[in-house]
């Protein structure tokens, strides 16, 4: 899965987490990203429970994060994909300043090989409600 199938499958989500029609509107000032991730093979069930500690800290503590989504390529599994959609611009700022953040970024130093951002717009979203 490249970065661009990635993002129309995690703002699928999203659409169908928030509901619809409503999504679209809502977009606008939204702070999206896809970060694409190496991970040293042999440390990846490491990084996962990393990442999963994140992401959930996140989740649950930070109002302005809406989306955090990792994936990893199927037949690579060390390439991780993390979609992420914020409030805004001074959500995801936030959120890099966050313990949970800092406490990840310090674990999985050493597991990451690699990483880019990629900022990304939202062109679409649709989810089914029901």
């Amino acid at each position: 899965m490249n970065a661009m199938q990635l993002c129309v499958y995690g703002a699928s989500l999203l659409a169908t987490a928030l509901g619809g029609a409503a999504v679209a509107q809502e977009a606008i000032g939204q702070y999206v990203q896809v970060a694409e991730i190496e991970v040293d093979p042999a440390q990846l069930d490491a990084y996962r429970v990393a990442v999963q500690e994140q992401i959930d800290a996140a989740i649950q503590k930070e109002p302005g994060v809406l989306v955090l989504y990792a994936v990893s390529e199927k037949d690579a599994p060390n390439r991780v994909k993390v979609f992420e959609i914020y409030r805004d611009r001074g959500a995801y700022e936030a959120h890099l300043g966050s313990e949970h953040f800092k406490k990840y970024k310090s674990t999985v130093e050493k597991m990451v090989k690699s990483l880019k951002l990629v900022q990304a717009m939202p062109i679409a979203l649709g989810a089914r409600t029901k």
